[in-house]
């Protein structure tokens, strides 16, 4: 772990806003499911005792043990299950309070959560679709903590979950970014370029303008530099030379609105490709799929929370 990409990381951590709120705090048992898909909202699973299965699609089922959990950055087909697989007669149970707690129940804390500001579109743009948290990993031992606390909140008398849950997921939440953004190279790209003060309002404006024809002069002229000026010192912050960097803005903000809805031409053209064959190619190139396939792959298909 280099010095810069741990300073980026807690310069991460520092500068994210970050709303959570909690969707519901109980325990399962017998037969039952649980999503939060379809609200087009991130969101999180936390397993506070017992254990479930995540089920994403296209994926095999993954367990997930007390003390574990997931954060989901975007609006993705998954649910919770107490099995690999459910039964040809499922019927789910309802969800019980946490307390008194009944022996081999799932107690689960899962809610939204929504990112504010021009960071928190950074983050979502480079960081994967989901999160685990395991409990088993060095670098996360220290959000064993978090879990016990969030339980004890859960397991109050009271109406109505504790406010310090909300708080202390957006605590362990903040743990979880600055592991993703240390193992996962996330210091090079956006991340890197928002961190150096000189190319700050050039990506503001990239990523407000994403159709403006941006050619090399004009990102040199709004950041205040000359053109070798400029492309020296870009390269030396992102590891890529302006152009790519450039396109990979534009294809992650088109990823972003085909996700919303947007037909392939309209998200082409926000990012200014008159040509929807040489937008296809170019999103192929940086997303690795082909922009239809992309936007059928992610559409919300899981049912709304349920019990």
């Amino acid at each position: 772990m280099s010095s810069d990409t741990d300073r980026l990381a807690h310069w991460l951590v520092s500068g994210l806003e970050l709303d959570t709120t909690v969707f519901h705090v109980g325990q399962y048992c017998g037969p039952w499911r649980a999503s939060t898909a379809g609200r087009e909202r991130a969101s999180f699973h936390l397993v506070l005792r017992g254990e479930s299965w995540l089920h994403l699609e296209g994926q095999a089922p993954i367990r997930l043990q007390a003390r574990e959990g997931v954060f989901l950055l975007r609006d993705i087909p998954h649910s919770l299950m107490p099995a690999a697989e459910a039964g040809p007669d499922f019927q789910p149970c309802p969800m019980l309070p946490m307390s008194p707690p009944v022996a081999g129940a799932c107690g689960l804390a899962c809610g939204f959560f929504q990112f504010r500001g021009l960071l928190g579109e950074l983050l979502r743009g480079a960081f994967p679709d989901h999160v685990l948290i395991r409990a088993g990993s060095g670098a996360l031992h220290a959000v064993a903590p978090l879990f016990d606390l969030i339980l004890a909140e859960a397991a109050r008398d009271e109406a109505g979950a504790s406010p310090l849950i909300e708080r202390l997921t957006e605590l362990l939440f903040f743990y979880v970014i600055r592991d993703v953004a240390l193992r996962n190279d996330v210091a090079s790209g956006l991340l890197a370029v928002a961190r150096r003060p000189e190319f700050a309002t050039l990506l503001d404006d990239l990523l407000r303008a994403p159709g403006k024809p941006w050619s090399i002069d004009d990102m040199a002229r709004v950041a205040c530099m000359s053109r070798a000026s400029f492309c020296r010192h870009f390269v030396e912050a992102s590891g890529q030379p302006p152009a790519r960097f450039l396109l990979q803005v534009r294809m992650k903000i088109a990823a972003r609105r085909l996700q919303c809805g947007d037909s392939v031409l309209r998200a082409a053209e926000h990012v200014g490709y008159n040509s929807q064959a040489a937008f296809t190619r170019a999103f192929k190139k940086v997303i690795g799929e082909q922009p239809g396939a992309f936007q059928r792959a992610r559409r919300p298909g899981a049912p709304s929370f349920a019990h």
